[in-house]
C-alpha cells in the first residue's frame, strides 16, 4: 500500500492494483472507492499517515459494485459507523447483498487477461445511505457531480468536480500502461458511450480505479482515445 499527492487536497491510494482516492476539505473527507475486503485498516492507515484524522471521514462513494472497489466499504463503516456510504441506485443491490452481480461479457483477450489475476475475497454486503442518480450533486470540493457512466456495471457513476476540473472515472476508464476505456465490461457498446461522455467534460486530473491518474490536461487524453473509439 502506498499514497501520493495527485493535486492539492487530492491523494491516490494505491493498494496493489486498484486505487482508493482520498479528496480533503478541512475537517470533511471524502473516499472515493474502498479497495477490496481486508484494506479497509490500510485505508485508515493511509488516512493517519496523511496527517488526517480518519473521524473526519464523512462518506465513502463507491464508483460501482465489483469486489475490488465495495470491499473495503464494510470494515470501514465497522470502524467508523458515522460515516456516510454513496452509491448508484442501480448498484446499491448488489452492493447491499440483495442482488447477485452480473457477470462481464469478455472478449477472448480478455479471458486470458482475467485468468491472469489473483482471487479476490467477496466484498461482504454494505449498507447504502444515499442512493444517486445522473447529475446529482453531492457536498464537498466545493460541488461534485454524478456523472451516470453505465456499462462497466449497470449502475457504474463517474465523479465530477468542475471547481477542480477533476474527475473519478471509476473503471470505465483505466491507465495501466496506457489509457483505455477500461476493460471488464458488462456491455461494451454502453461503456464506450460513457467514455465519450466523460471525454466531454472539462477536466485537468482524471483518477482512474486502475492505474496512474493523470495529473494534467486529462481532458486531451481522453478525447484522443474516444477518436479512436
Amino acid at each position: 500500500m502506498d499514497f501520493v499527492e495527485v493535486v492539492p487536497s487530492l491523494y491516490r491510494i494505491e493498494l496493489d492494483f486498484v486505487n482508493a482516492y482520498l479528496w480533503c476539505d478541512p475537517g470533511d473527507l471524502t473516499l472515493v472507492d474502498s479497495g477490496y475486503h481486508g484494506t479497509g485498516a490500510a485505508v485508515l492507515d493511509a488516512v493517519r499517515r496523511l496527517g488526517q484524522d480518519p473521524a473526519e471521514l464523512r462518506r465513502v462513494i463507491v464508483t460501482h459494485s465489483h469486489d475490488d472497489h465495495t470491499g473495503g466499504a464494510s470494515e470501514i463503516v465497522e470502524t467508523l459507523p458515522d460515516v456516510s456510504v454513496i452509491a448508484s441506485r442501480a448498484d446499491a443491490p448488489v452492493i447491499r447483498g440483495e442482488r447477485e452481480q452480473a457477470a462481464p461479457v469478455l472478449e477472448d483477450w480478455e479471458r486470458r487477461m482475467a485468468d491472469g489475476l489473483p482471487d479476490l475475497p467477496k466484498a461482504p454486503p454494505v449498507r447504502v445511505d444515499l442512493e444517486v442518480e445522473d447529475g446529482d450533486l453531492l457536498g464537498f470540493a466545493g460541488g461534485a457531480t454524478v456523472v451516470a457512466v453505465p456499462g462497466h456495471t449497470a449502475g457504474s457513476i463517474a465523479i465530477h468536480l468542475p471547481l477542480h476540473r477533476v474527475l473519478f472515472t471509476g473503471d470505465i476508464a483505466a491507465n495501466v500502461q496506457r489509457l483505455i476505456p477500461g476493460v471488464f465490461h458488462l456491455d461494451r457498446a454502453e461503456a464506450q458511450r460513457s467514455f465519450e461522455r466523460l471525454a466531454d467534460l472539462d477536466v485537468d486530473t482524471a483518477c482512474f480505479g486502475h492505474g496512474e491518474p493523470v495529473a494534467h490536461d486529462a481532458a486531451t487524453a481522453l478525447r484522443s482515445v474516444a477518436a479512436e473509439l
